[in-house]
């Protein structure tokens, strides 16, 4: 069973997704989120750290819709418009995760939506 999950504590989703999907109760697949404040549609793309605290607020708040959290995630994908910005991106990413050390990729890509700085999915568990 597939279930479409929809928050407006987290920004809309801006093209033809959702914002996560659960399969089967056990498992949540959750869209990328850039860092859009998610109260007032603007990018909060001032600072690598500022933008990574705004992503991961933003996956916060999908996880929660879903019935997860950040402690459930299993893996996670970080897509960073500079590979310089890994060390401060990472620092804010440990105080988001702690312990909990899911596995992680993390790319750079050529361009990320609306400009954005950082772009981070996740698989969690319910």
């Amino acid at each position: 069973m597939i279930e479409k999950i929809k928050t407006k504590t987290a920004p809309a989703a801006i093209g033809p997704y959702s914002q996560a999907i659960v399969l089967d109760s056990k498992l949540v697949f959750t869209a990328g989120q850039i860092p859009l404040d998610p109260a007032t549609g603007e990018m909060n793309n001032a600072t690598i750290e500022a933008a990574t605290r705004q992503v991961l607020e933003n996956l916060k708040a999908v996880l929660e819709a879903a019935g997860s959290s950040l402690g459930k995630v299993i893996k996670v994908t970080v897509f960073l418009q500079n590979f310089a910005d890994f060390a401060a991106m990472n620092e804010i990413y440990a105080e988001y995760f702690g312990d909990s050390l899911p596995a992680r990729s993390a790319i750079q890509a050529a361009a990320l939506p609306k400009d954005a700085m950082i772009e981070i999915e996740a698989i969690a568990s319910l």
